[in-house]
């Protein structure tokens, strides 16, 4: 699988307020879809986090084999200035121990196991990109969640220092893309790191529509804040604008037919099998259905969850759920837009785990 996988980045245009920089560095731009394909990447969301422990060397592993063409996971900064991977702050809920991330040095935290079989260990940045060195996976690339938990001066610094001190077959700003929830963030990037690609994250269109000026910005959006007339309309103006949209994440596969459909140019999924085995059914969907049966059996990239059961029921509770998280944005939105604009928390990752996005 690994030969299917191709660079993410191509020829890229220039940002305005750091002309200089962009300029000198060519600094790249999304590619969407690729050329060759009619499906939107398979973006494996903390690794194969639906077979094993999330955001470990064994799930990122276990995603390229089973045909990724990314990785997502997330970015956080111990004591001593080391930064891991992690998607929360703290460490109860992967490895079992009371305690934030940013409380402990990394030799107190190398040594931990997740609560999760198999049993696996913290990863660090560095580690990743020691995985993603090898010629095997040259044309993998990660999408890099930036958490805000750090401040963003200590923890992008600290990931610049990482891509400069390991090396790989390819530029790393032609593998790596960060991911941020604000502007204080976007900007951390682009002065520390101004070759490298950025997407903003947000779990609301109206929100994100407000950084559609800005040059060389894509967009990872919470995939069910774009089903309607209205989501569909950004991910056109989007791709007007040249930009890419991914969408998280995606783990039924009516919504997984649904980001065909509507053009998106990456799926971030727990589900990487179900995924790919969406897309080959999709693709072969005027083969013969013992045939389509027979690849699909034989298949074991499809391992991790039996087909879920089709039918007006099903349907009408998962656009229930629509219609109940976008009531949600849509009320909250313009009021964290508005307190954001006196410091307060505005529409990041906090809120979005409060809303139980």
């Amino acid at each position: 699988m690994a030969s299917e996988t191709k660079p993410l980045l191509s020829q890229g245009i220039s940002h305005p307020s750091l002309e200089t920089s962009f300029a000198a560095a060519s600094a790249p731009a999304f590619t969407r879809r690729r050329p060759s394909s009619s499906f939107p990447q398979a973006i494996a969301h903390r690794g194969y986090k639906a077979l094993y422990p999330e955001n470990t060397l064994l799930a990122f592993k276990a995603a390229l084999d089973a045909g990724a063409q990314a990785l997502e996971t997330d970015l956080h900064l111990t004591r001593d200035g080391v930064v891991v991977l992690s998607h929360d702050g703290d460490l109860k809920r992967c490895f079992g121990v009371e305690g934030r991330i940013r409380d402990f040095d990394w030799e107190e935290l190398k040594g931990l196991e997740t609560v999760r079989e198999p049993r696996q260990k913290m990863p660090r940045l560095e580690d990743l990109l020691t995985l993603l060195g090898e010629e095997e996976w040259r044309g993998a690339w990660v999408f890099l969640d930036v958490k805000t938990d750090d401040p963003a001066q200590d923890l992008l610094s600290r990931v610049a220092d990482t891509l400069a001190s390991t090396p790989g077959p390819v530029p790393w700003n032609q593998r790596v893309i960060f991911g941020c929830w604000n502007q204080p963030y976007i900007d951390t990037v682009r002065s520390l790191l101004p070759t490298y690609p950025l997407a903003l994250i947000s779990w609301s269109p109206l929100y994100a529509r407000s950084f559609l000026s800005q040059p060389s910005l894509s967009f990872n959006m919470f995939q069910k804040s774009l089903v309607g007339p209205l989501g569909k309309k950004f991910i056109r103006d989007v791709h007007g604008a040249e930009r890419a949209v991914f969408a998280w994440t995606v783990n039924d596969e009516e919504w997984m037919e649904w980001c065909i459909k509507a053009g998106v140019d990456g799926v971030i999924t727990d589900e990487v099998g179900v995924y790919l085995d969406v897309c080959r059914r999709w693709k072969d969907k005027d083969a013969s259905s013992s045939s389509s049966r027979s690849v699909a059996a034989k298949d074991e990239t499809s391992v991790g969850r039996a087909r879920p059961e089709r039918g007006l029921q099903r349907t009408a509770r998962l656009y229930l759920e629509v219609v109940g998280i976008q009531v949600l944005v849509a009320v909250f939105t313009p009021i964290l837009m508005l307190v954001a604009r006196f410091g307060v928390v505005g529409p990041g990752p906090r809120t979005a785990k409060a809303l139980r996005l």
